[in-house]
């Protein structure tokens, strides 16, 4: 029997995904833990294993595919005996006069789940999604033969059909972009004027294409053009960009952040003198091992302490609800290709520092190749953002929902300051703490700020 393949999803916020590429083919058998294809997340691009055996049916749908839903079928494999029909072979058609097979419930073998009822889906998404109709008659009576057009079939989907006829435009003239050359909705509408007529449509065609049945899905609205505010300066060259998933989120999370969450901002001089002297030392006494501390890795360790020393600071506004964490998970800010991610260092105030390191050091490399595992870069009680590495001298991040703080680090640079009463030259960075003030109020985020700027100024408590 027929295993239907779903859009898994890979992290908790995934409403729908964007089938990057298949990495199997029609006609393929695949073992349990074979790679099927690459899945672009609102995260990272990922790799979707099979959990079942057998032979490749149907890639239903295309590469690039954008917006496919969480549960959508993608692909079927063929139980032990099936046998996959060649590539490019159309599906035979039931005869128009035929009635439709009965509606199959959930959860039966070969039901085909109603994709313009999914979340985000839209009429194309189901046109790619669904089969050619059946040659299957009800019981007791024989199938009709198909009857081709001029004498070959064109294998396009129901829908391009009845836009083609709508608008005078010969299918045998279109080359599909659907699965195996099949015809869909983006070739009709991106048909060139020079394409062959058709017959001329009937009113009657007409009104079928303008108006739906009421039992279809009504069609979902074209995108919408940029706005005059929103498009470039005329006469300046520009390239269009396609936003990826990734970019989607980062605008809808961050654009919601600022515009719910209330802001208020903390900042701080510390002096990094003793912490760069402990980092030396303890490079030096781990030079056997093969790890090495970076500045950062000492500076989540304090966040994650100065958390643990404040708890009123390690919490979470949920509406007429404050979470309270028992246990500091700090989200460390990653740039990669095309956006951010932030993995997570759990218990960091409990942790010891070479461990600290070493799991950054391997989340933030998976992280940059789109290898990281979904509970491994959501969660966390606050969040930690360093660009001193690129000279930024302070900043303000913008809090990553839920969460009710966010530390912004900047350069450690060569300032005056007063060293034991005298002015000296130190190594002085500036940190900036984001609070959510309808968690944290002002009085609490100048408490944790300070137990920040103590750990961080004697390092060596961190130790103890």
């Amino acid at each position: 029997m027929p295993i239907d393949i779903t859009m898994p999803a890979l992290s908790p916020t995934m409403e729908a995904g964007t089938l990057s590429k298949w990495l199997v083919k029609v006609g393929d058998t695949v073992k349990s833990g074979d790679v099927l294809a690459e899945i672009e997340t609102d995260k990272a691009t990922m790799e979707v294993e099979s959990i079942d055996e057998g032979v490749v049916l149907e890639l239903l749908i295309a590469d690039g595919t954008d917006g496919v839903p969480v549960g959508q079928v993608i692909a079927r494999l063929g139980g032990e005996g099936e046998v996959a029909a060649p590539a490019g072979a159309p599906a035979p058609k039931a005869e128009a006069s035929a009635p439709a097979p009965p509606e199959q419930k959930g959860g039966e073998t070969g039901a085909v789940p109603d994709t313009a009822k999914l979340p985000g889906a839209n009429p194309e998404m189901a046109e790619r999604a669904a089969p050619e109709p059946s040659l299957k008659a009800p019981a007791g009576k024989p199938a009709a033969a198909p009857a081709p057009a001029d004498g070959a079939r064109v294998n396009a989907s129901p829908l391009a059909r009845r836009l083609a006829e709508a608008k005078g435009v010969e299918l045998s003239g279109i080359k599909g972009s659907g699965p195996n050359g099949r015809i869909v909705k983006a070739d009709i509408d991106g048909a060139s004027a020079g394409a062959k007529p058709a017959v001329a449509p009937t009113p009657a065609a007409q009104a079928s294409v303008a108006a739906p049945s009421p039992a279809a899905p009504p069609a979902a609205p074209a995108p919408a053009k940029p706005t005059a505010a929103l498009a470039p300066p005329e006469g300046v060259p520009a390239e269009a960009i396609k936003l990826s998933n990734m970019r989607k989120t980062i605008a809808r999370r961050l654009t919601e952040s600022k515009q719910t969450v209330p802001h208020f901002y903390l900042t701080v001089d510390v002096r990094l003198d003793a912490l760069l002297k402990l980092r030396g030392d303890l490079n030096k006494s781990l030079e056997a091992t093969g790890i090495k501390l970076s500045v950062n890795d000492l500076l989540i360790k304090a966040l994650g302490l100065a958390l643990t020393q404040v708890p009123d600071s390690n919490v979470q506004f949920a509406g007429d609800t404050l979470y309270k964490f028992g246990r500091a998970d700090v989200s460390v800010a990653v740039a990669i290709p095309g956006g951010l991610i932030t993995p997570v260092i759990t218990d960091a105030a409990n942790k010891r520092l070479s461990v600290i390191a070493t799991e950054m050091k391997d989340l933030a490399a998976r992280a940059k190749d789109g290898k990281l595992k979904p509970e491994e870069f959501t969660g966390g009680t606050a969040s930690i953002s360093n660009l001193g590495m690129f000279g930024i001298k302070q900043f303000d991040a913008v809090i990553n929902p839920p969460q009710g703080l966010i530390l912004a680090v900047g350069a450690g640079e060569k300032r005056p300051y007063v060293v034991d009463d005298a002015l000296a030259i130190a190594t002085v960075m500036s940190a900036t703490g984001s609070f959510d003030h309808r968690a944290i109020d002002g009085a609490v985020g100048a408490q944790f700020m300070s137990a920040f700027k103590s750990l961080v100024e004697a390092p060596m408590s961190m130790l103890a």
